[in-house]
This record gives structure tokens, sequence and C-alpha cells, in this order.
């Protein structure tokens, strides 16, 4: 399937892991077999409470749920898994098609929402659908994270190179001295850090930058000296 060659390919990366909750063996079997070919990683379980079992012991990156299970409704295991696995996609699955339990699985965090009788390809296609928007996913919320951990960088620099320049600049000392975060306004700073500067706010430039050398310290003292005054 074309998902599955382009995460081996370009990621690397183990077989997607599927889950299969089904109480039908029939379906269940063929369903499995289907995803064994296409070289997945499938188990499966014909209860939601054995589901949900194997769900708090293995990661999953897929969960294709039959509604309708003999010891628990099939939107209670979907309701569940997206709290405890929200990286975990979800197909669901039933005999019994209404748009209304459509729209209610899907408000639940499904995927897709299949009716059986399904073909093959319908099956591959929604599995290759559901594991792509789940990579999707992943890849943002990994670039909001780099791009967090490049503002914190930013800052922590722009922090240091200020303090850096009260030690050996008199002018720049006291213009900051005296006009406090109206005099960093060539530095690519938040509020926060302007603010922590101005007030030789020491805690938080220990939390944000980290330790300071005595030269750079020199400034913060005497910025708290002056607060006290």
């Amino acid at each position: 399937m074309g998902s599955l060659r382009q995460m081996s390919a370009a990621e690397a990366i183990a077989p997607a892991h599927i889950l299969i909750m089904e109480d039908d063996l029939n379906v269940a079997r063929g369903l499995k077999m289907v995803l064994d070919e296409e070289g997945y990683d499938v188990d499966v379980q014909d209860t939601g409470y054995g589901a949900l079992d194997a769900m708090g012991r293995y990661d999953y990156n897929l969960l294709m749920a039959d509604l309708r299970l003999p010891d628990i409704d099939g939107m209670q295991v979907i309701k569940k898994v997206r709290q405890s696995n929200p990286d975990t996609g979800v197909i669901a699955m039933t005999g019994y098609a209404t748009s209304a339990l459509a729209v209610d699985a899907m408000k639940l965090g499904a995927r897709d929402f299949i009716a059986k009788p399904f073909t093959e390809a319908q099956i591959k296609n929604a599995i290759d659908e559901a594991l792509s928007a789940n990579l999707n996913d992943i890849a943002a919320l990994g670039t909001q994270s780099r791009a967090r951990g490049e503002v914190i960088s930013i800052q922590k620099q722009e922090v240091l190179k200020v303090l850096d320049r009260t030690c050996n600049d008199g002018k720049f000392w006291n213009s900051l001295m005296n006009k406090g975060g109206d005099a960093l306004w060539e530095y690519t700073l938040t509020p926060e850090a302007k603010s922590a500067i101005a007030s030789g706010d020491l805690k938080w430039i220990n939390n944000n930058v980290g330790e300071l050398n005595q030269k750079q310290l020199l400034y913060v003292f005497k910025r708290l000296e002056r607060e006290v005054w």
C-alpha cells in the first residue's frame, strides 16, 4: 500500500501496529489476513474490554473498532481510547450504519466510519488515510515543539548578548539602568525577557537562560540594588 511503502522508505520505521476489535471471528480473520498481506503488525481482540486492556499494554497506530460488542458499547471504547491514547487513530465499523451513528463516531474522534459489508479496497483506503492523517498530526506537533525550542534558544542567546554587552559598554549599561526595557529595542526579546532584564529578575533568567558568569551577574545585582533603593 502506498503509505506503508512511503513510511518504510522515507522514515525507516516499523510497520504500523493495528488492533482489530471485532467479535465476528470471520470478519476479524478476513481483516487480519488482508492487513498481514499489506505488511502491517496486526492484533485481534473480540471484546471491548480486551481491546482496552491491549491498548494499555501496547502502542497501536490504529484501532479498527466494531461498534456492536458483547461486553461494552464500541462508542465507549472509542471515547476511552481517544482520551488515553490520543495518538492512536480510530476507524469505526458497523453493520448497522446510520448517518447519526457516523456523526457520533466522528465526534468522538474516529478518523473514518465504514459500513459492513465493506470491500478490501474500501478498508485499505480507510487505513491508508487514517495512518497518513496520524503522521501529519505527529509532524505538526513536532514542528510546534521545535518552534517553541527555537524561540527559547533565541531568547537565551539574546539575553546573554545583552548581559555580555553590559560588561563592556558603559553607555549601554547606563541606558539600560535608566530606560529599562526601552533600551532593548534592537534585540529580539519577548516582553517577559525584556521585563526580566530591566528588573534584574534573577529567577526568570536562571530558569530560562541558565547560570550566569560573574561579569554577567554584575549588572543583575546592580539592577536589584537599584530596585531595593
